[in-house]
């Protein structure tokens, strides 16, 4: 992580890069607001540390500019007299991170950048393929195998728990056999129909096969032609169905409802379902003989509890999303915001996370979202019974500090000083607490 220091005054800007290099951390001095905005934008860095008085430009209108330039924001932390500290509390509602007051201590400092570098926010690398399904590395690894996949498999099965982004990994599989996008891809909910309505549109009609059939429709298999047919909830359909299913997939040709002529149909088949399919396969509901059929190729997507580097990656190009189509209602994430999406187990996925993150937009007049915005009730960690049973007592204690901690917290405004007495501890061992228990990227408003 490299450091972007903003710092007009010779003797402090000094001392702060011989503790930088004492560090181990890489870092610009910059002198002038204007050096910064030439600096910010062509160099990647994971933190700004900049006076809010310089000589040509206020820190604030530095800032201004940064974000309306730039899509990718470094964190901000704004170094501050005690008269200014209200300017500084207006940037923090901007969007900036942190602020601290002269005189501070440097140690303060550096844990501040510690902290922030916790989450740390890259912008998309020159000459490298931005990631399509997530950068945690259980989907990277997904994402890596996609186009061999695409370009030996003719059926492969999709499982994950509902939300996690099945038919976006259909959709990357189809358009990795199919660069040109000249060929159909073909979704169809096995739960959404009812078996005869299911029928009819897997394999089409001909006119006058029932009542409303004014005339000849081709079905999914045809509509499919030399494309990848994508049968969601696959596990949802029902016995006759998988019967009619396994026949065509194992001769290639498909009857319509009503007609009598075999029709010769190619295609990739993706299934995807979020049961346990070999589970309903030992319970008579789902035929062996299909489920090997359709299991050639077997991708498990995580949820996101299991990839917690995925949820702010996804969480911003959600926001940047909604500040597409809504400029004047763009947003961004404060630190504590950010810090709570990742604590959060997000039960339904994907879909849950976008809903949290659309209905905040919607509602929230702050151009930053913060933890209240975000969540109706605070985000808590509960354990149960099973939790309980599953951990050490150690990692029980820890959790129980750590949700007491957040707590004394957000009751004190997340004041360093003020959180530390209420404790009843130094504030040197607060922060120690903090970086233990992995909760130092929260926010940290003042010393």
């Amino acid at each position: 992580m490299k450091i972007c220091l903003v710092e007009d005054d010779q003797i402090m800007g000094e001392s702060l890069c011989d503790r930088f290099a004492m560090e181990g951390m890489a870092f610009d001095w910059c002198q002038t607001a204007t050096e910064a905005l030439a600096r910010i934008g062509s160099e990647v860095y994971g933190v700004v540390i900049s006076d809010i008085r310089l000589p040509d430009l206020s820190g604030e209108d530095l800032f201004g500019r940064i974000v309306a330039r730039e899509q990718y924001v470094p964190p901000f932390v704004f170094i501050t007299g005690y008269g200014a500290v209200d300017r500084a509390v207006h940037l923090l509602k901007l969007g900036a991170s942190d602020y601290i007051t002269k005189p501070f201590d440097i140690e303060q400092l550096i844990e501040k950048i510690r902290a922030l570098a916790r989450f740390p926010v890259l912008p998309p690398q020159p000459g490298r393929v931005a990631p399509k399904l997530g950068i945690s590395p259980e989907m990277r690894r997904i994402e890596d195998v996609l186009p061999r996949i695409a370009a030996h498999a003719n059926s492969i099965l999709i499982t994950g728990e509902s939300g996690v982004g099945k038919e976006r990994v259909a959709q990357l599989i189809h358009a990795h056999s199919d660069p040109s996008n000249a060929k159909a891809f073909v979704p169809v909910n096995c739960a959404a129909l009812s078996e005869s309505l299911l029928e009819a549109e897997l394999f089409g009609y001909e006119k006058g096969a029932f009542t409303g059939a004014v005339r000849t429709k081709k079905g999914m298999f045809e509509q499919a032609e030399a494309g990848t047919l994508f049968l969601d909830e696959i596990g949802e359909m029902p016995p006759t169905m998988q019967v009619k299913l396994l026949r065509a997939l194992q001769e290639r040709t498909v009857v319509r409802v009503g007609g009598e002529r075999t029709i010769a149909v190619d295609f990739r088949l993706v299934c995807a379902t979020n049961r346990d399919l070999q589970g309903l396969v030992l319970a008579g509901s789902f035929r062996e003989d299909l489920f090997y059929r359709v299991n050639l190729i077997h991708l498990r997507l995580p949820p996101l509890r299991e990839r917690r580097d995925d949820i702010l990656w996804l969480a911003r190009i959600f926001l940047a999303e909604h500040g597409k189509a809504h400029p004047a209602n763009a947003k961004r994430l404060s630190v504590a915001a950010e810090a709570a999406l990742v604590a959060h187990d997000w039960p339904g996925n994907i879909r849950e996370l976008q809903h949290c993150l659309g209905r905040a937009c919607i509602l929230s007049e702050r151009p930053v979202l913060e933890r209240a915005d975000l969540f109706e009730d605070r985000v808590q960690e509960s354990t149960t019974p099973a939790d309980v049973e599953m951990m050490s007592l150690n990692d029980y204690l820890q959790r129980c500090e750590r949700h007491y901690i957040l707590e004394a917290l957000d009751q004190q405004g997340w004041q360093m000083n003020r959180t530390a007495v209420a404790l009843g501890i130094s504030r040197k061992n607060l922060w120690e607490k903090i970086r233990r228990l992995g909760i130092a990227s929260e926010q940290t408003q003042s010393a």
